[in-house]
């Protein structure tokens, strides 16, 4: 679960910025089964009512196919990747030299509205004045729209229908395959050649994540984010990705999680609490990266630190098959090369 380092103590800020993590029960036979099972989604291109079952269970219908989309920045990045555009987003967009965040993927941020950059921050006028159509964020609680301030919620969410989809509670398969609904649902082929090629990328990598795992057997992987007050040891069950690295054979550590459930916060004299052969850190703007914390000698002690064997970690993933089979290959390699230092 990603926090806030703008408010440790509000249950949501607690997501904010982070060490992301969610539940890893996967859901089974999305796709073709989740058509039989009644998601209701009717495809663009066709005429009359447009409708799609989000993760809330909540039925979401409009009169034609959503053309005005906005969504979450990481959300909007994956319905990118199937050829389908948002006119504006929220969330981390724009880094403070002007470059595009890790989030944004391959949009072009010069050609989307931000409504807001950072946790908290949501322009419900600008939002209002695009006469939005739908929509679209991720989930991490439930009914929790992720970065949708609480303060303006209620606003925001009479101006236009809304999707959520679970970025935790499943496996990273799971939030994939519900992507790739959503897509499908507002006129994506999922059937052309890029996807299929970018599903079996995908598929190639699990497997050689899988065989990493078992070639070089008990090494500990530690999934960490670091601030500049506290270091976060995050429970790898409790997130999409994680979740299935683990399903794969990656061994974590397991921290003792605050009552949220999802990571641990340890000062930075207390940050040599577990060992670890390899430490995935959050690759995210609103995280310091490792070459930031040259000048902690906790940090610097550690084995995994000491041996080389950081690897970054994408805490929130671009939810498609082209941006996730990086994740799994770079892990990989990080298993394929890590030595026991713990």
């Amino acid at each position: 679960m990603p926090f806030s380092r703008a408010s440790h103590l509000s249950r949501r800020g607690l997501l904010g910025a982070g060490g992301a993590i969610g539940l890893g029960a996967a859901l089974a036979a999305c796709g073709d089964d989740d058509k039989k099972k009644g998601d209701s989604q009717k495809a663009a291109g066709k005429s009359g009512p447009w409708s799609f079952k989000d993760d809330r269970g909540k039925a979401v219908e409009t009169k034609s196919t959503p053309r005005t989309i906005v969504a979450f920045t990481g959300t909007a990045a994956a319905l990118h990747d199937y050829g389908i555009e948002v006119k504006a987003v929220f969330g981390p967009t724009r880094t403070k030299d002007g470059k595009p965040d890790v989030q944004a993927g391959d949009l072009d941020i010069n050609k989307v509205e931000i409504l807001g950059n950072v946790w908290g921050e949501f322009s419900v006028e600008k939002y209002a004045a695009l006469a939005p159509d739908l929509l679209v964020t991720d989930m991490w609680e439930k009914d929790a729209l992720w970065y949708v301030p609480d303060n303006s919620k209620d606003k925001i969410l009479k101006l236009a229908p809304s999707v959520a989809l679970w970025a935790a509670q499943i496996s990273m398969p799971a939030a994939l395959q519900r992507r790739a609904d959503l897509a499908a649902a507002l006129g994506a082929d999922l059937r052309a050649a890029r996807f299929t090629e970018a599903k079996a990328r995908f598929e190639k990598a699990a497997a050689r994540l899988r065989a990493a795992t078992k070639a070089n057997p008990g090494v500990t992987v530690m999934i960490g984010s670091a601030s500049a007050d506290l270091f976060y040891v995050s429970a790898a069950k409790t997130s999409a990705d994680t979740a299935y690295f683990q399903e794969l054979g990656v061994k974590f550590v397991e921290p003792k999680v605050n009552a949220q459930g999802f990571f641990e916060e340890l000062s930075w004299e207390n940050v040599g609490k577990y060992q670890a052969d390899v430490i995935m850190m959050d690759n995210r703007s609103t995280a310091l990266q490792p070459d930031a914390l040259k000048s902690k000698p906790t940090w610097t002690g550690l084995p995994a630190v000491k041996a080389g064997q950081i690897t970054p970690r994408t805490t929130e993933p671009i939810y498609s098959y082209d941006k996730c089979t990086p994740i799994l290959e770079t892990l990989a390699k990080a298993i394929e090369t890590a030595k026991k230092v713990a």
